[in-house]
């Protein structure tokens, strides 16, 4: 966990320019006026579903939901619905847990094995849509010993496997009466977790009240509201005002309330990128050439000085540099003498405005950005201009994400992805052939048979060092062949009132401000007195 007062110049016009009343408040007066167990924080989104079966919490941390394990600050695992961690046995091909004691859903319905039996069997189910069934590919089969044990059976040796079981477990009493897609469980869920969902109103906020009976004991913070503002400057400004406890903020107006009295900002390292998809059935971003080229002419480190003012890292594949899977000999620096003679090799040569041509066709393309997102326009508009430096012309277009999934084939996206726990978890679902065209998995249908082999080993082998010799290949060949232009690695910027002990952060995924976030671990806050 790092706490820091970030040392850029305070931005404090972006905010003041924002005058949009808090009309919607979730709480009752300002932060200064509420007491100590109760919390608002401002998210930038919610989800789309509070079901595990539908893949909400899958990574962990659902206060309404516990898995089997848990992982704690440093992300090493530990046991939570589960007594202990697993029983390995079949040379890596069983998976035997035993369940706590006493522990019973927020309706008072015990937990049995047959609820972990029947949460893993509806996700596995194809009929479910559950886009993140692919990561429990390794599971042949679940069934219950008794009403305490539960025994997984793997189809191959997955090292990672224990990872997968924080995955939220739901009553089948309750869900399973219902149609895992359509069911009122998805937004009316019951579950075993410190928290239950108390009121939900889309668009504007989900508030979650402490669960007295949980067998981890009763949180001290009694009610935690998410408030749902999707702009950053009304988010800032709300937290100004008192309105909020707490909020994720883009760095620039982190730095707002820099050595503001009350308040503290947190910074949490993470697996989350930035990159630019590049669509293999687009004629231009299809082509080998062009996306080396590309690779080359991104200054990475500016985008990192300029639009992140320092807090993150370049990104010069999926793995951030700290990462003990990354592969450090493929660091690089923009060299656009290398990008203009990739180009010339290969036929595409200067014309009108300094804009490339092969065969007829401009070296153009467009990128879309998610509408609002600050800080994914200015990568895109920085990408934009490194680009054209080597001949090639990149439109940017903002767009919903309605708009932008169907486009997806066929225009570039700047896009946000990374995981935490084992390079499978985020690698495969990235990159691997058999994924292209599945929604937001392998976005740009990347096909390379090199990378495919290396997640296949890296998936099934138990050896360690033949795991990393096939991250460190497909690092390298993404380098060759990119399928992405990898830009940044960023740092998660928090601001809290500084009213609570306990807080800490975790190395968080791309996915935060929901359940990441230093209310990961809410149930733990003690008030300070």
């Amino acid at each position: 966990m790092t706490t820091r007062r970030i040392r850029s110049a305070a931005v404090a016009a972006a905010v003041a320019a924002t005058g949009i009343a808090a009309c919607s408040a979730p709480g009752n007066g300002g932060s200064d006026g509420r007491a100590a167990d109760s919390v608002v924080i401002g998210v930038a989104s919610e989800p789309d579903t509070l079901s595990p079966l539908l893949g909400y919490g899958k990574d962990g941390n659902s206060k309404i939901f516990d898995g089997l394990l848990a992982r704690d600050a440093d992300l090493k695992l530990g046991p939570a619905l589960a007594k202990a961690l697993p029983e390995v046995g079949d040379d890596g091909l069983t998976y035997t847990y035993t369940l706590r004691d006493g522990v019973k859903f927020s309706d008072g319905e015990p937990l049995t094995a047959a609820d972990v039996v029947f949460t893993y069997r509806t996700v596995l189910d194809a009929k479910t849509n559950n886009t993140a069934r692919s990561e429990l590919d390794a599971v042949k089969d679940v069934k219950a010993s008794g009403d305490d044990k539960v025994v997984f059976t793997l189809k191959y040796p997955y090292a990672p496997f224990a990872g997968r079981t924080v995955l939220p477990i739901v009553p089948e009493h309750i869900a399973g009466k219902q149609d895992p897609n359509t069911g009122s469980f998805n937004t009316e869920p019951v579950g075993t977790g410190p928290y239950v969902l108390a009121d939900w109103r889309k668009g504007e906020k989900l508030t979650f009240k402490a669960n007295p009976d949980h067998w981890g004991g009763a949180p001290k913070v009694k009610t935690f509201t998410m408030a749902v503002i999707a702009d950053d400057n009304v988010r800032a400004t709300r937290l100004r005002s008192g309105d909020l406890d707490g909020a994720v903020l883009p760095p620039n107006l982190a730095a707002t309330f820099e050595n503001e009295d009350g308040r503290r900002t947190y910074e949490a390292k993470s697996n989350d990128f930035r990159a630019v998809t590049l669509p293999t059935e687009n004629e231009v971003t299809g082509d080998r050439a062009v996306r080396q080229a590309l690779d080359a002419a991104v200054d990475r480190e500016a985008m990192v000085d300029r639009i992140l003012d320092g807090a993150g890292r370049p990104a010069y594949g999926p793995l951030p540099t700290d990462d003990p899977w990354f592969a450090p000999d493929i660091k690089r620096s923009q060299d656009l003498a290398k990008a203009e003679r990739i180009l010339d090799e290969a036929g595409w040569k200067p014309g009108e405005g300094g804009i490339r041509a092969k065969n007829g066709r401009r070296a153009a393309f467009t990128l879309l950005y998610p509408s609002g997102d600050k800080v994914r326009q200015d990568h895109a508009l920085a990408y934009a201009s490194d680009a054209k430096k080597a001949g090639i012309d990149v439109t940017v277009e903002s767009a919903t994400w309605e708009v932008i999934e169907p486009r997806m084939k066929n225009d570039a996206v700047l896009a946000g992805f990374g995981s935490t726990g084992d390079p499978d978890f985020g690698l495969y679902t990235l990159l691997h052939s058999s994924l292209a065209d599945d929604g937001f998995n392998n976005m740009g249908r990347y096909d390379n048979p090199a990378v495919d082999q290396a997640l296949g080993t890296g998936r099934r082998s138990q050896d360690p060092a033949v795991r990393e010799a096939a991250y460190d290949t497909l690092q390298h060949e993404l380098v060759k062949n990119p399928g992405y232009t990898f830009l940044t690695h960023i740092d998660h910027l928090y601001v809290l009132a500084d009213r609570w002990d306990g807080l800490t952060t975790q190395r968080e995924p791309h996915e935060h401000g929901f359940a990441s976030g230093p209310w990961w671990n809410i149930e733990d806050w003690q008030p300070r007195r």
